[in-house]
Formats: structure tokens, sequence, C-alpha cells
């Protein structure tokens, strides 16, 4: 099993740096991988930059989970044209470990279902196959389960796929169709002139080109407050573990209270801590504090805080807010986000499976690791082009959601890039709705 991509791992994609292009897409996760692709299909030559390497973030660092279940009332359309997307491309690349298994969200007692019941009715105009498990037929539908949950939130169309090899195997399929993908190639600032993005700088050289897309995770921040665009978003650090091969006791990705599990497709189980996040205290979270208070408030305890961030994170006290083009930037001194994983979480969490489904046995993990996830106080991304920058699309922020949702945020950023109408209402997703006086509405705590 190839665990997450780390900046230790091989640079596969080292084209030439062109002089420029007809679009310029920064950041090698799905959702800039899909942009590029969408691109080139329809006749475009796009370049794609990556500090580090493809997937090396977050995309490689997901549970793999593909829902549309839970998912805010405005990303259910966009996320079901993403599980059909996800079908087409497994069709033409293969091998990304796609599989409809279902989601369960279990609730640990009766009222819990009550949350499920409001987003279940809310729903009901996608025409989800989502429905309620009660306890007895809960208990049925995973017999070897030893929790006794007053019941679930099942959707049996979920899809779930294997990150760390989908996501470059994508890359792959990108580069045959025409994109140029660049490792170890940091965007340094942004080219602009008369106040239009005219293409980027790069550590290795100038692009020109008057389509630009940020799409860079847990660094957009820093980059966009670099050109006086400002962002509230923060970065949490959670963590995943790996256990060996194991029975099949469970096939659908479920989650409680506790923990979340997903099946493999090497036979074992993906695990995280459900509901728990750590907040490297930085500059930013100071800045954007209020913003998240309501967010803190609704789930006061799933987030624990530490007081400084590993030298180079981008919310780090240490790292440079200012920088020249000619110098080296925040993002070549850290290629790839690899925080260390939580070690007592991981302990608990072969523990909690085990006693989940006493049957395997004493649960072994393989491997850990940790991601940052992006994150904005109202839990659904900034998808919209940059009325300040003209030239240049925003999409970031995804809250833990863009593996499953990527490919379809690829191809509304690449029509947003031509000037072409997106295809979906993205009004709750526009950057203004920090400053024009909204009312943030936050999204499902599910």
């Amino acid at each position: 099993m190839a665990l997450p991509i780390t900046d230790q791992s091989p640079i596969e994609h080292d084209a030439p740096l062109p002089n420029d292009a007809d679009a310029v897409v920064i950041g090698g996760g799905i959702i800039g991988v899909m942009t590029a692709w969408e691109l080139a299909k329809v006749g475009l030559k796009p370049v794609l930059l990556e500090k580090g390497r493809i997937a090396g973030e977050q995309s490689s660092r997901n549970w793999g989970w593909i829902r549309a279940q839970g998912r805010d009332l405005a990303e259910i359309p966009i996320m079901l044209e993403a599980q059909s997307i996800w079908r087409d491309l497994d069709a033409r690349v293969g091998g990304l470990g796609l599989a409809q298994t279902g989601t369960l969200f279990m609730a640990p007692k009766d009222g819990d279902m009550a949350g499920f019941q409001e987003w279940l009715e809310l729903a009901v105009p996608y025409q989800l196959n989502s429905r309620l498990l009660n306890a007895r037929e809960l208990a049925d539908h995973i017999p070897h389960a030893n929790a006794r949950w007053a019941g679930a939130l099942y959707t049996p169309n979920d899809l779930r796929a294997e990150p760390w090899v989908a996501v470059p195997a994508l890359a792959r399929a990108a580069v045959e169709d025409g994109v140029t993908i660049i490792e170890n190639c940091a965007v340094r600032m942004l080219d602009i002139e008369g106040g239009a993005v005219t293409g980027v700088i790069t550590e290795k050289g100038r692009i020109k080109s008057e389509r630009v897309a940020l799409a860079g995770g847990s660094w957009s921040s820093l980059l966009l407050r670099r050109h006086g665009v400002s962002i509230p978003q923060l970065s949490v650090r959670a963590t995943v573990a790996a256990t060996d091969a194991l029975p099949e006791v469970v096939s659908d990705s479920g989650v409680d209270d506790r923990l979340a599990w997903r099946r493999r497709a090497d036979g074992g189980y993906s695990l995280a801590p459900s509901g728990f996040h750590e907040l490297f205290v930085g500059p930013d979270a100071f800045r954007a504090a209020m913003g998240f208070l309501p967010q803190l408030i609704k789930d006061p305890l799933g987030t624990r805080y530490l007081l400084a961030a590993p030298k180079g994170f981008p919310d780090a006290w240490g790292t440079n807010r200012r920088w020249s083009a000619d110098k080296q930037s925040p993002f070549e001194k850290m290629r790839i986000l690899n925080p260390k994983p939580n070690a007592r979480k991981v302990e608990k969490l072969a523990r909690e499976f085990a006693g989940t489904f006493p049957s395997l046995g004493a649960v072994t993990i393989k491997d850990a690791w940790a991601g940052m996830i992006d994150v904005m106080p109202d839990v659904v991304p900034v998808v919209d082009a940059c009325a300040a920058l003209p030239n240049l699309t925003i999409c970031t922020g995804m809250c833990g959601h863009g593996f499953g949702i990527g490919p379809a945020f690829g191809r509304i950023t690449a029509k947003l890039m031509q000037g072409k109408e997106p295809g979906h209402d993205l009004n709750r997703f526009r950057l203004s709705r920090f400053f024009d006086g909204s009312t943030l509405e936050l999204g499902p705590n599910l």
C-alpha cells in the first residue's frame, strides 16, 4: 500500500516551464488536477504548478469518502455530479479503488436521530436514496457490531476510493490529454499588471496567462494575503490510522461519536477520531477568531488548541507574510505539510474499533499520518472569481470535504476561468459573503 505522499516521494512530473499558457492552475490536489484536466478537454493548454508533489497534502491524507450524505444543501447537486464524474473517471483510468459501499452516520442516542431526520427532510428535493435505520435495522445491517446505537442515517449510493492512488492516477491521465504538470515548482507570487492578474511568478521563472486558478488548500490564504486579499481560512490537524488487513466486518463507511472508518482496497480499515481536530494557534487564528465563534459555540469540544504550529506551517508565528518575487518564498521552505499524527488518538482508535467489532480480536495499526484541513467559518468553501484581482479564480476552503466533491468543483472552476456559466448556483460559495454584511449560515454538523 502506498501511504500518503511526502516530499520524499519521487518527482513524477517535471516538464519544462513554458513562457506562457492558456491557463495556470496553482495546487496539485484533486481540485487542481481536475480543473487543469477539464481545461485541456476543451482544447486549452493549461499548466498545473505544484510546490511539492501531486496529492502530497490533504488529497492523499483524507478518509477517501465520496458522500452526498450529510452535505450542505448547496453542495448536494454538485456532489451528485461529482459521483457521476467519479464513475466516468474509473471507467477511463481504472485502479482508483472506487466502490459503492454506502455511508452510515450512527446516532449514539435517540435525540441524535432528530438531526438526521431534519437533514433528510431538507434533502428531499435532491432525490437521494438516504433513509433512517432504527436500532433493529442497523443491528441487522452490521451484525458484527457490538455497539448499541439508537439508529443511523444511511445512504447506500455513496462511494469510496483510495486517495493516494486515485489522484496521482488522474494526474497521469490529465497529462495524456495535454496538461503540463510541474512538481517542485512553487508559485511565489501572482504577476499583476494594471490591477489584473497576467500570470504567475514561480521559483523557476515567469508564466504569462490571463487565466489563473488558486486551488492551494491550506496555503491559499497566505498567497492571497500577500496580494491584499484576506479570507478567513484556517487549517486544523486531523489524524488518520491504517490497520493491517482484517476480515470484513462492515463494508459501509461509517462514523459515530467516537471514530470513523472506511474499508480499504487492501483489506484493512482507515480509522479517524470523530469530530476531533487540532488547531495550531497563529496570527490568522487571532484575525479570524470572531468569524469562527459560532462554529466553536456549536461544537466547543471538537477542537483542541495548540500554542504554536511547527516551523514553516502557513500560520506559524515565524512564517514570513511579506516576500519578494526574487527571493525564496514560504511555499519553497515547506514543500509539503506533513504533520505528525496524534499518537494517543491512534492508540485509542485501535482499541475502539476492536471494541466496536469484537470478532476482530486485537486490532493492529499498520501506519498513521495526519493532514491539515483548510476550513472556513461557515463550513463551506470559497468557489468564485476574485473581484479584487481580475483573471483570478479561487477554489479553496473545502473543510475536509474536498476529495469526494473535487471532480465537480474542478469542472466548475474550469468553467469560471473561461467565463462560462458554472452549471450550479454558487451564491453560497461566493467570496464576498465574508465582507458584504451577510449573516453566515453554518453548514450541517453531521
